[in-house]
């Protein structure tokens, strides 16, 4: 008993995990506001000036002052951190610099309007995110935050306000701060500093005192946010009593306890649970004590704990199921340790000479409930309709099995011959604890009753063949008599303790078992990447752990469409998906044993993330009434939450992926534009330009005419060039570039494109250093002549007039390598990983260097297609860039097949 009452008197763990995980981040503090206007802004920045003259560092990451006078005035004196420029679909817009900030490693920073969305290109879609990297880096944070941005309240705030708010942020992250700090002004005072300007602009004020500020909307605002901050503090101050192992309750906040069981008044507990706590206007929890005496529940028994739970639910409170031992000091521990004020149970219906022998649950409970108040209730209040309807379900308990008695029988007749032959061989007189062993292994293998019934006809069995007179149930000496006394209650008492402990062990096995399933579907779902996977694997562990039979049905076209089903071949009817869209669309259970559409065949329930539903589960099964068992729904909650989770990771990294393609669509697209209005309008300029002058101007030279008929030849060169790109990166894209290799000299290649780009290279010194004995490799030569075209197009480019290109050719190995060199500004290492992409052209200042960007993506496409590779860097020996293409050299089968083809 000590013992146990200094593990009672133990930190919980896992409040203190959180609290140790809390000091190792930064602090969060959150100025919330009932509306905007209330004065958040101003406030947070009165509390960091505080902080400022106590010697804190604190900076200003981004703090949206609206214009108002006051506020802009206590924004002088503070280090204020720039915002980061980032266009967006050609607007520029400001950001909070994260990078900048974490760089900074300020003390404590100022992120105003928590719920922002970022724009696109930031590091984080949403503000509250960057907070917690903030967080995550040790530095504190003050915040603000209006109560119609708190996801769980977004419908509530819908409603009152008719206006639905599209930026929202995760409870949990608020449940999270470390202070909340309510920013109050009545509705009267916020209405009245909206009349005198200081919230917004006069024409902007009248509007919104029409419909957003009402005084009917504020005054419901305030509730929720008044509302909302009491329950984080009394989760607070609970998080607190468990991290310091103080035994509750304090009645800082009234909290309410119903104790549920397998009798009929439960429902009726509940009911007056939910009642008290409505008068109290606090939280509500049923609870349900799993003890060893669980496992002989009848069906009906467990179909009415379910009903009890679901009931519970229903009017807005919460289910739980602990396991226990001892039913009283389960109660009061869980009840201090979660700060329950009242406790409501239901009075016993044993009789009072039960109570007085046996002792009672009610009476040990109230002497042990301290300081809590115990409503003991005798459940005579109980709906009919609902009795009726338990009643209806009760069940016929499951005939009995004479298999354990037979075999109990079969052990007392084993334990009798033992007995005689250890009196006859060995003379021993002392013989009941044989009989003793037969109670104890019946009681491990069948449970208590089978091995009462051992421990009487043991009792039985020893008195007639061991205690004088033999063969009589007589019994002549009065220590016999005391002695088959004590040998049955030892034999009562070695039984029921035993039956106990089996009881326990099969419930701790049981729950094992399901710890270790769900273990293993959370490993499968974290190695599963396709959806249709995803769905299989937990349509099969669904139906394995609960015995249903499983569907799957996923959003498709704003539409729900069946995606996975245990079996396979199994459908869905028409009832069945007309439950599965209720249940989607109001995120509530529906069918089979729900309040909406029982008629269904199945049971549907919404499987939800923090961001909302993301699919729907229905299960049935052969049996009549409920589906699941408490246990079971928990299992169930259980499963659908883990693949909640993997499909809205499958889901996101697919929007990931189709935000990426769409925002590389959109920059080929604006490159692509870029191209055709700039680059490839510049030559037509030209053309156009010179053959005017050669159509206008009279009295030309000949030497005059000879440079425009030049400009002209060299621009449609140019010109042609770039649409042959264009044309050449179409091919690739397309599939449609087949080779038609050859085996070849490199050096005759080479020289080949020389020829070609002889002007292109007229303002430059080339060198070339070609390896006389290289040998033939398997190239297409026109392909491979536009690769080393584009690519001394590139070098002209970027190399300054009167500079070397060079050219090399050697053997190493099985492969021969060729380079291009040029003598520029070489390559700057943040533009290596995307020079061969398409449409990207390395800047040099703010220039931009002509061409359509698709050069060097082409010579990488056609050096692949056949068969090579192609790298780029910058020079060692001096400046400028080197391009490297490796082709592998074809062996002596090969070039004997090739020259004999």
């Amino acid at each position: 008993m000590a013992e146990q009452s200094n593990r009672d008197k133990r930190p919980s763990p896992e409040a203190l995990l959180e609290q140790a995980e809390r000091e190792t981040r930064g602090r969060l503090k959150v100025f919330l506001g009932a509306a905007p206007g209330v004065g958040k802004t101003y406030e947070m920045l009165l509390s960091a000036a505080a902080r400022r003259r106590e010697g804190i560092d604190v900076v200003i990451g981004v703090v949206e002052t609206h214009g108002r006078a006051d506020t802009q005035a206590l924004v002088q004196g503070f280090e204020i951190v720039p915002l980061r420029r980032i266009d967006y679909k050609g607007r520029p817009l400001e950001e909070m610099d994260l990078d900048a900030i974490l760089k900074r490693r300020p003390q404590l920073a100022l992120v105003d309007e928590l719920a922002h969305t970022n724009a696109e290109g930031s590091r984080h879609p949403k503000r509250y995110m960057d907070v917690e990297d903030l967080l995550a880096a040790g530095i504190d944070v003050y915040t603000t935050v209006n109560i119609q941005h708190f996801e769980s309240l977004n419908d509530v705030v819908a409603q009152i306000t008719r206006i639905r708010v599209r930026e929202t942020v995760p409870d949990h992250f608020i449940d999270r701060a470390d202070e909340i700090e309510v920013i109050d002004l009545t509705p009267a005072d916020l209405i009245q500093r909206l009349k005198e300007g200081k919230v917004y602009v006069p024409k902007t004020a009248q509007r919104a005192l029409k419909h957003y500020f009402s005084l009917g909307n504020l005054t419901a605002l305030r509730e929720l946010a008044l509302r909302r901050t009491a329950q984080r503090v009394d989760q607070q101050l609970l998080t607190h009593m468990q991290a310091h192992a103080i035994s509750g309750p304090w009645a800082a906040g009234e909290r309410v306890l119903v104790v549920v069981n397998e009798h009929e008044k439960a429902l009726a507990l509940v009911r007056y649970a939910r009642r008290m706590a409505e008068r109290l206007r606090a939280p509500w929890q049923a609870l349900y004590v799993e003890t060893a005496q669980a496992m002989r529940l009848t069906e009906a028994q467990r179909d009415r704990i379910a009903d009890t739970m679901r009931l519970a639910e229903k009017l807005g409170g919460q289910s739980v199921t602990i396991p226990g031992g001892e039913l009283a000091k389960d109660i009061i521990r869980y009840a201090e340790a979660n700060n329950f004020t009242h406790l409501v149970i239901g009075r016993s219906k044993r009789s009072r000479l039960h109570e007085v022998l046996f002792g009672s649950i009610t009476n040990e409970i109230v002497r042990s409930a301290g300081d809590i108040a115990v409503h003991v209730i005798t459940g005579h209040e109980q709906n009919q309709i609902a009795a009726k309807t338990v009643a209806t379900r009760k069940a016929a308990s499951p005939p009995a099995n004479p298999r354990p008695y037979l075999v109990g029988a079969g052990l007392v007749a084993i334990a009798l011959g033992i007995g005689v032959l250890l009196t006859r061989i060995l003379d021993v007189q002392n013989v009941a604890l044989v009989f003793l062993m037969a109670v104890l292994v019946c009681a491990v293998t069948y449970g208590l009753w089978p091995a009462l019934f051992v421990s009487g006809l043991s009792v039985l069995a020893f008195n007639f063949f061991f205690l004088s007179p033999h063969y009589t149930f007589t019994i002549s000496n009065p220590e016999n008599v005391v002695a088959l006394f004590f040998f049955l209650v030892v034999a009562l008492i070695a039984s029921n303790l035993t039956a106990s402990v089996r009881r326990q062990a099969m419930v701790a096995r049981r729950r094992a078992k399901t710890t270790e399933d769900l273990y293993l579907f959370s490993r499968k779902l974290a190695g599963t990447a396709s959806l249709d996977d995803l769905l299989w694997v937990t349509a099969s562990q669904v139906s394995a752990m609960l015995q249903v039979r499983v569907v799957l049905f996923l959003p498709d076209d704003g539409s729900l469409a069946l995606s996975a089903a245990w079996p396979p071949e199994d459908v869905a009817e028409e009832a069945d998906l007309a439950a599965a869209k209720w249940s989607w669309e109001n995120n509530r259970p529906a069918g089979r044993g729900a309040d909406t559409l029982p008629g269904a065949r199945r049971l549907f329930l919404p499987m939800r993330t923090g961001r909302g539903p993301v699919g729907v589960v229905g299960i049935d099964n052969d049996k009549s009434g409920p589906i699941l068992d408490p246990d079971q729904r928990r299992l169930l909650d259980a499963l659908t939450d883990q693949a909640a989770l993997a499909i809205e990771r499958v889901n996101l990294a697919e929007d990931v992926d189709k935000a990426e393609r769409a925002a590389e669509k959109d920059r080929l697209r604006s490159a692509l534009l870029t191209s055709i209005s700039h680059d490839l309008r510049t030559p037509l300029a030209s053309i156009l330009g010179a053959s005017a002058g050669l159509r206008t101007l009279s009295g030309l030279s000949a030497a005059d005419r000879e440079e425009l008929l030049s400009t002209i030849q060299e621009e449609a060169e140019r010109l042609n060039r770039f649409i042959a790109n264009l044309l050449d990166m179409t091919r690739l894209e397309s599939g449609a570039v087949e080779p038609n290799m050859d085996l070849l000299y490199i050096g005759e290649v080479v020289a080949s494109t020389l020829r070609r780009a002889e002007k292109m290279l007229a303002g430059h010194r080339l060198e070339r250093r070609i390896a006389p004995d290289l040998p033939m490799v398997r190239l297409d030569a026109v392909l491979f002549e536009q690769v080393l075209f584009n690519l001394l197009d590139n070098a002209v480019k970027y190399a300054p007039p009167g500079s070397a290109i060079g050219i090399r050719g050697w053997r190493d190995g099985d492969a021969v390598h060729l380079q291009v060199l040029d003598e520029g500004e070489g390559i700057p290492l943040e533009d290596l990983p995307r020079i061969f992409d398409k449409f990207y052209r390395v800047r040099k200042s703010d220039s931009q260097r002509a061409g359509t960007g698709l050069g060097l993506a082409i010579c990488r496409g056609f050096v692949e297609a056949m068969g090579g590779t192609i790298e780029a860097a910058s020079r060692n020996d001096r400046t400028g860039a080197v391009f490297t293409i490796t082709l592998p050299v074809p062996s002596d089968d090969q070039r004997t097949t090739e020259a004999e083809t």
